[in-house]
């Protein structure tokens, strides 16, 4: 956590509107944005700066005093404490819970020192390390869910440690507003307790804001890569094909699209794609 927090130099950019996150000071200019309660759409957003909450998103379940108790029914939702769900599912593996009530993303953050005096050198390594650090912490998450059961519910984000769900009428999907907010439950993955948190990311060939009109050709990744990665550290391959790295990039001001690697130019009015020669990995014919 300390050094996720530390990484937070890259301060997250978040909407005013929607959960929409962007790893930069500025934002992006992609009409993703739902508006206040959902009564729009495809709008531009309005950035406001972020902290740790909404690239580490939290999940929190209720704290059983054992695996096999009864079910919470709905008056006793308030008799068990709500804790982060990935706790509750180490508890229940077995890990001393003896500080998990006492647990704060924000107090974690406030005890990082120096973070000002960094060296680049140093931020690198830093970046490095809590990239490391996420992969170990998603993979052990993964690991404890093929012995221990997770469930969450088909209709909203509720998830509850346990080999059944609880009885608290708290789904908040108001179509299905008959059923008086009881779940439904299903087995939950391990996106389900660790939601990656999927961010837009701008690579060297994209301009400097992202624009709407080149939303298909931007890459994707997820929260904590992107702020390490813009940190200095080096993204794992699995991450590559999502991120689009040797992607095509649109640059509107000569309405051209340009490949990195093989300079390939295609005209955006016209459907002819011309090959350079210099190139040898790229056939050399024309589609019309």
């Amino acid at each position: 956590m300390a050094k996720l927090c530390t990484a937070l130099q890259e301060k997250p950019a978040f909407c005013r509107f929607c959960p929409e996150v962007y790893i930069g000071e500025k934002g992006h200019l992609i009409q993703t944005c739902c508006g206040f309660k959902h009564c729009g759409k495809n709008r531009v957003h309005e950035w406001i700066v972020g902290g740790l909450k909404d690239v580490l998103v939290p999940v929190e379940a209720f704290h059983l005093k054992h695996m096999f108790q009864d079910i919470i029914k709905h008056h006793q939702r308030f008799d068990f404490e709500r804790v982060p769900a990935v706790v509750e599912l180490c508890w229940q593996a077995g890990a001393n819970d003896g500080n998990h009530l006492n647990w704060n993303s924000e107090s974690d953050c406030l005890g990082v020192d120096g973070v000002e005096s960094l060296s680049p050198d140093e931020l690198i390594l830093v970046a490095s390390g809590t990239l490391r650090a996420w992969e170990m912490f998603r993979d052990g998450v993964e690991k404890l869910l093929m012995v221990y059961r997770a469930e969450v519910c088909k209709h909203c984000s509720e998830v509850h440690i346990g080999p059944s769900g609880h009885k608290a009428r708290l789904c908040g999907v108001f179509k299905y507003e008959s059923w008086q907010g009881t779940h439904f439950w299903r087995k939950a993955n391990m996106d389900d307790l660790v939601p990656p948190k999927t961010v837009w990311r701008r690579r060297p060939q994209d301009p400097q804001v992202l624009l709407n009109e080149g939303r298909g050709f931007y890459g994707h990744t997820a929260a904590v890569v992107e702020l390490c990665t813009q940190a200095g550290a080096i993204a794992p391959p699995k991450y590559h094909c999502m991120m689009k790295l040797q992607g095509v990039s649109t640059t509107l001001g000569d309405q051209r699209l340009f490949h990195p690697n093989a300079q390939m130019y295609m005209s955006v009015d016209s459907k002819v794609i011309e090959p350079s020669r210099s190139s040898p990995g790229l056939p050399d014919h024309r589609c019309v």
